[in-house]
């Protein structure tokens, strides 16, 4: 094999281990998918053929690298929240837009429940500083609207309190919008049915069972309250400046790549002028020689 044949081997093998890593992350929802217990009921819709939705994918994900570097060149600040109901599929749609951009520049924020010190301070205080610099987006898997869905229902925040997070959001988001920040809300929308279907999805399967955490099986219990909640929110908190979008997320492929397709179209983009890069030539010394490694410090090869 030539030299040039061997590089044009190596760089598909590259791009096509990049690929893999979708791949994996579709085969593992796959396989979720055929744990089906007996009498449990069926996803409410089928989801796109797997080439279509790759295809696609790969497509939006290049697009996203192009919205990143803009971002980037114009110092833009960009925040994007993503709510819905346990199970959604939030965390999904997040890792497909992150998963080929630089975590210097796109990074996530998925906060744990406050402390105690933190309890006591101005409620959107904790956020704040986690809100992106000039050149940044910054994806929120969840963020200040806990207090208007989990906290309301399950009594973590008293009517006052939800009441002020009400005056003060929409004067808050305008705040955020008017100091340059690129505000983008999504709601991840699904059915009763399905979030049942996606949640014994992952009680039968042990790879799964780390995300169902009590407060995700009260859901269940409280669904008409977080419905009634998410009207509210909605009713109350979607404004001119800062609007909220709803992405139909019964069908998890395709609410990936609509949310993806919808975000790319929130920021006008164009190609960054880039300088030509050369690799440069190594440095050899006559005299220099590799140390041996010892063979008690490899990892053993299995594989």
């Amino acid at each position: 094999m030539s030299d040039h044949q061997d590089q044009l081997r190596r760089i598909k093998d590259e791009i096509a281990d990049s690929f893999d890593e979708e791949l994996e992350m579709q085969m593992e929802e796959d396989r979720l998918d055929e744990l089906v217990a007996e009498g449990m009921i069926e996803p409410a819709e089928a989801t796109l053929e797997r080439k279509v939705y790759f295809r696609e994918l790969f497509r939006l994900q290049h697009e996203l690298v192009r919205l990143q570097d803009w971002v980037q060149y114009k110092k833009l600040k960009v925040a994007v929240i993503f709510e819905g109901r346990d199970s959604a599929g939030k965390g999904g749609a997040i890792k497909r837009v992150t998963q080929r951009l630089n975590p210097r520049v796109c990074r996530t924020v998925a906060l744990p429940a406050p402390t105690e010190r933190e309890r006591s301070q101005w409620y959107f205080q904790r956020y704040v500083a986690h809100l992106p610099t000039a050149g940044e987006m910054v994806l929120f898997d969840r963020s200040w609207y806990n207090r208007a869905g989990v906290e309301r229902v399950m009594g973590f925040c008293t009517p006052d309190e939800l009441e002020e997070f009400f005056r003060s959001v929409p004067e808050f988001e305008r705040m955020l919008v008017r100091s340059g920040i690129i505000l983008i809300k999504y709601w991840f929308s699904i059915t009763d049915e399905e979030q049942e279907f996606r949640f014994k999805m992952r009680i039968h399967d042990p790879l799964k069972q780390w995300k169902l955490s009590p407060m995700d099986m009260e859901s269940r219990v409280h669904w008409e309250e977080y419905t009634k909640a998410k009207e509210e929110m909605l009713a109350r908190t979607h404004t001119e400046s800062a609007p909220w979008w709803v992405v139909q997320a019964v069908d998890k492929k395709r609410a990936r790549l609509n949310c993806i397709a919808h975000l790319l179209k929130q920021i006008p983009y164009e190609d960054v002028p880039k300088s030509q890069v050369e690799l440069p030539g190594r440095i050899r010394h006559e005299d220099y020689e590799r140390a041996p490694v010892p063979a008690e410090m490899y990892v053993p090869e299995i594989y």
